[in-house]
């Protein structure tokens, strides 16, 4: 166990010898014990040590969800190098950007991108692509999955300070931005999500969200601290991750939004039983309010904990177990070891009820963008309102704005940057999806607002139908009857199908929105004036 660990390598190497027969990862049915993952690392490490990768040098891995992914993580640790973890299925050209960006030395690829790397040219300060697999015959590109022809390299010695890992946003607003992490950063988080899960060494998570997202990376450092398993999930399909988890008798499951209502609805239809399993997390969004109502009957017995976090701080909040039945949607509040507030601008922390910006403070803070420090000084910085209580130390501000109710649990209201302006009014998105879901008609929502000179914006909503064709007037109802009169959608855009996704597997809101607003969304439902423009009696607001 790694209860100890200062650094992400130690978080592997702790584990020995203590824990070396006992399973870490388990890939593709295949368990591979925590002396052989530490092999697999040491193999790798010399190959990075030998293509030249020194302490402070980035380097990239692209690989596919597997114990070489893993390996090849603690490995660029192991020598004191920064991990650039890049999801699978991002493009040569992001793969290109990030390399540029990073100023990275090495990358670690499949043989599939080795070959399209082999056929263009390599970013500048690449000097060596390590191959898992057959590489091409030329230079710079050698094999990684065979061993070193000299002895194992040797761990440098690292400061908890010290940086550890880039983590990439997935670039659908811009270009992506590496969200830098330190040991400390890394190894906290890990402390504090085992902590409040309440995570032991008998434990077996589901691996399903990419390493390359700060969430999907908790399940791997959380159970390398503990002396658990990882159990990979390779292919995030509903079926497939609810037959691993009764085959592979999971403990615990970790999912996004999206992947919870597919999951949920596949055990409506058919109900499953899970006896090893003791608790499910969900983070990186909003679970629709008819699905989280499903949630305690397709998984009885089981802890459910709705998180809340940024890259920027790793993670910020959770609701307990024992809240969600009274409080489905509320994202808790701070994780142990971290504190959050809630500011209003130029006024001071926010009372009960009143709404401003979440902003979080303590070890799990980064360092910032890597080498934008404009962008890093708008971000992570001192807060005026917080002055008497903590000084100038710097906080993250969140950009989200949340709710605090008089039990000081907190509720997403939205992102600062969407919410939509109509008639005097501000409205979050996620509401207006909230109330949509709620129709039972949808799969998936996205609410933004479109220009109009009358009111400011007007809603509009893109939707992805739960059953063949769009209800257009049920849901034009069902809008109407539970939304005041300046919330109801003045357009649907009706996607046929499932909606693009980001690396991380959440809804690609800018996409979808960009889409939309282009007029390029596959279908665009106009709705009626005569169901907007009355008088909305049941809630007493005026016509608008």
């Amino acid at each position: 166990m790694s209860g100890l660990a200062i650094t992400f390598y130690h978080l592997l190497s702790d584990n020995l010898p203590v824990s070396a027969a006992k399973t870490a990862i388990v890939d593709e049915n295949l368990d591979v014990t925590y002396r052989e993952l530490s092999d697999k690392t040491d193999r790798i490490a010399d190959h990075l040590h030998l293509s030249g990768v020194r302490p402070g040098d980035r380097v990239i891995v692209q690989l596919r969800k597997s114990v070489t992914e893993v390996a090849a993580m603690f490995a660029v640790a192991k020598l004191g190098a920064v991990i650039v973890n890049v999801n699978s299925q991002w493009t040569i050209e992001q793969l290109h950007y990030v390399a540029r960006d990073s100023g990275a030395v090495c990358l670690v690829v499949e043989p599939r991108v080795a070959i399209r790397l082999a056929q263009g040219d390599l970013p500048d300060a690449i000097l060596h692509v390590l191959v898992n697999g057959v590489a091409p015959e030329q230079d710079h590109f050698r094999r990684c999955d065979i061993p070193a022809m000299k002895g194992s390299a040797s761990e440098v010695k690292r400061l908890s300070t010290d940086l550890a890992m880039i983590i990439y946003t997935s670039g659908s607003t811009g270009m992506p931005k590496g969200v830098m992490l330190t040991n400390g950063n890394l190894v906290a988080g890990a402390r504090s999500v085992t902590r409040y899960l309440g995570l032991g060494s008998d434990d077996r998570l589901l691996s399903v969200l990419p390493y390359s997202f700060d969430y999907g990376l908790n399940q791997l450092t959380t159970m390398m601290l503990v002396g658990g398993t990882v159990v990979h999930q390779p292919v995030p399909l509903p079926a497939e991750v609810i037959a691993t988890m009764e085959r592979q008798r999971v403990t615990g499951l970790a999912a996004v939004p999206p992947l919870w209502s597919q999951i949920v609805r596949v055990l409506m239809q058919r109900p499953r039983h899970f006896p090893a399993l003791r608790r499910l997390t969900n983070s990186g969004g909003r679970i629709s309010p008819n699905i989280l109502e499903q949630m305690p009957v397709v998984f009885p017995n089981t802890d459910i904990y709705l998180m809340y976090g940024l890259t920027e701080a790793f993670r910020s909040t959770y609701l307990p177990p024992f809240k969600f039945g009274a409080k489905k949607g509320s994202i808790g509040q701070a994780i142990p070891d971290a504190q959050v507030f809630v500011i209003k601008p130029g006024e001071g922390i926010a009372g009960p009820d009143e709404e401003g910006e979440l902003v979080h403070r303590g070890p799990l803070v980064s360092l910032g963008y890597w080498r934008q420090p404009e962008l890093t000084a708008q971000k992570i910085r001192p807060c005026p309102e917080l002055f008497e209580l903590i000084g100038n130390e710097p906080v993250v501000y969140s950009g989200d704005t949340v709710r605090m109710d008089a039990d000081g649990d907190l509720w997403f209201i939205g992102r600062q940057d969407t919410m939509i302006k109509t008639s005097g009014f501000r409205i979050s998105p996620d509401e207006v999806e909230d109330l949509v879901y709620r129709s039972d008609l949808v799969a998936e929502a996205v609410a933004f607002g479109m220009p109009d000179d009358d009111l400011g914006e007007i809603v509009h909503v893109a939707v992805t139908p739960l059953c063949g064709a769009l209800d257009e007037d049920h849901l034009i109802r069902h809008c109407r009857a539970t939304m005041p009169s300046y919330m109801v959608p003045r357009h649907f855009h009706e996607w046929p199908e499932a909606m693009p996704r980001t690396a991380s597997g959440k809804i690609d809101r800018p996409t979808v929105i960009r889409r939309c607003k282009n007029g390029t969304s596959p279908v665009r439902v106009s709705v009626d004036d005569r169901h907007i423009g009355q008088t909305d009696h049941a809630k007493g607001e005026a016509v608008l």
